[in-house]
């Protein structure tokens, strides 16, 4: 078995807690929206650790001091359509001066490979870290074109975030883009026989928007 590598597993309570809720085949369209905003949120606290930070001199009420302040790094989020529309607002939540692309894929019924009909990113997407978005990494094909369209635009720092995870998608982006992070609240078991991640949550584009 290929060794998984360059994931890293955000285990908080809050996190896990949260994914559980949306895992449960009760949870409605309404609360379903909620729950993927607010992980995003949380997990974008993870995904974002590393983003370097300026020493400045400010003056609080009482007297000046050194504090810090992101540096001159800028973020680019971009969700993988349509689902991926429900983590990116989480993200803009907590980071509102990032500037938002959108990636629009399907999959060709005769080759079963990704294909992409709608793509708009930041005229700087060279100049930003960009976390590229999508609550399922199963297959890892969407995500793997997903990635590369950011970077024959120029993206030179790519992070991948999803909800929930497969080995087999892990190793998809692993071998096709061994420079990308994968951020996952869950490496669950396997593939069903019809491509859907056990135990997964169901489609979540269909749970995220009442379209079945």
């Amino acid at each position: 078995m290929n060794e998984l590598r360059n994931v890293t597993v955000i285990t908080h309570p809050l996190v896990q807690h949260k994914l559980t809720l949306l895992r449960d085949k009760n949870t409605g369209t309404k609360d379903f929206r909620c729950l993927l905003q607010e992980l995003s949120t949380l997990m974008a606290y993870e995904v974002t650790r590393d983003l370097p930070l300026d020493d400045v001199e400010i003056e609080t009420p009482i007297c000046t001091t050194r504090a810090k302040l992101l540096s001159s790094c800028k973020v680019g989020v971009v969700p993988i359509l349509r689902a991926g529309l429900g983590m990116a607002d989480g993200i803009m939540t907590l980071i509102p001066t990032a500037k938002m692309g959108h990636i629009g894929l399907f999959r060709n019924p005769e080759t079963l490979k990704p294909v992409s009909y709608y793509c708009k990113l930041p005229v700087d997407a060279a100049d930003r870290e960009i976390i590229v978005v999508d609550p399922m990494l199963a297959t890892g094909g969407s995500a793997c074109e997903g990635i590369r369209i950011v970077k024959e635009h120029g993206a030179k720092s790519v992070r991948l975030m999803c909800l929930v995870s497969v080995p087999e998608g892990i190793r998809a982006v692993n071998e096709a883009h061994p420079d990308v992070q994968i951020y996952t609240a869950s490496v669950d078991s396997h593939l069903n026989d019809h491509g859907y991640i056990v135990p997964g949550l169901g489609d979540a584009g269909d749970r995220l928007f009442g379209t079945k």
